[in-house]
């Protein structure tokens, strides 16, 4: 295991070359000169030129980039173009909104995702399986945002049960954090609670199949015996692989997520960040949710071996 281990964190090491190349590419596949762009359409000659020294754009492409890596190794990530802060900083001011909304829609969309799943299952072709079907559809194809308003216009300003907007850190008090990330979360894990509510769903009737479920049942084991201790053990390892994978959404879907509830957090960083063309802060916060995934991969990988002991790395 140790040695799988190390093989694993030594394989994320050129993955992570690839992605720091292409966002350091960003900079340079944007159309136009991105001096001329950030400069603006006032901006004379010598503003352009200054931007464009100031960027590092009169070097060649791998002097910049074995420049720009090399402090990245160093934890510089460079200074913001229109701030003039140092982009550590900034993603250290709005790391703990996306990180809180992250981890509680994670934790939401397992607690409600994988029940409904196996109950869908274990009614099949029920009214409760349908109904389970219907509400994955409905998450999986509605947009985030709509979702995000619909929340918020009737549970913040119809009821006015939760607030609509902004950030309450933990410090202020657990029940504040919670109500203020209660309508993000369930907007952001809609989608995740039905793509794992499906999967779980058809991984189940998968396993509910095989004969030793069939030689269980003809011994007398009761059924919730039966879809907890066998069928959902046994079924584990693609849902642990999609619950993985779809941190990826997670990723995604909180810039759009922050942005409709004014979250101060990562994704709302990463949009006007956008908005402005502030490259450093674009590069550095892409580079860090990267990492996040690879990250978050490699421990999915490890967590096999808890749900299934056939599998020996």
């Amino acid at each position: 295991m140790l040695s799988y281990v190390i093989r694993r964190i030594l394989a994320t090491i050129p993955v992570m070359l690839i992605v720091a190349l292409f966002v350091f590419s960003l900079l340079y596949l944007a159309p136009g000169d991105p001096a001329a762009v950030i400069a603006g359409d006032q901006a004379s000659v010598a503003d352009i030129a200054r931007i464009r020294a100031s960027l590092g754009l009169d070097r060649p492409f791998l002097v910049r980039f074995g420049s720009w890596l090399w402090h990245v190794l160093h934890g510089d990530l460079g200074t913001s173009i229109f701030t003039n802060l140092p982009v550590t900083h900034m993603i250290a001011q709005s790391i703990q909104p996306t990180f809180s909304l992250m981890v509680l829609t994670l934790i939401l969309s397992v607690v409600v995702g994988v029940p409904l799943g196996v109950i869908a299952a274990a009614r099949q072709g029920s009214w409760i399986d349908r109904s389970v079907m219907l509400m994955a559809v409905f998450g999986f194809s509605t947009p985030v945002f709509v979702i995000g308003y619909l929340l918020a216009y009737l549970f913040g300003l119809e009821l006015n049960w939760l607030p609509v907007q902004g950030f309450t850190p933990i410090t202020q008090g657990f029940w504040p954090f919670l109500r203020s990330l209660i309508l993000p979360s369930v907007a952001l894990g809609m989608i995740y609670i039905a793509l794992i509510a499906r999967i779980t769903r058809a991984t189940m009737l998968e396993v509910l199949s095989q004969d030793y479920v069939r030689t269980a049942r003809a011994k007398g084991v009761g059924e919730r015996s039966i879809l907890l201790l066998h069928a959902l053990k046994n079924a584990a390892v693609p849902v642990v692989t999609v619950i993985g994978l779809g941190v990826g959404l997670l990723i995604g879907g909180a810039v759009v997520t922050e942005t409709v509830f004014a979250i101060p957090g990562l994704g709302r960083l990463t949009t006007d960040a956008i908005l402005r063309r502030d490259y450093p802060v674009i590069q550095g916060v892409v580079l860090l949710f990267s990492l996040t995934y690879v990250l978050v991969n490699l421990i999915v990988d490890l967590l096999y071996t808890v749900f299934d002991p056939r599998i020996r790395y």
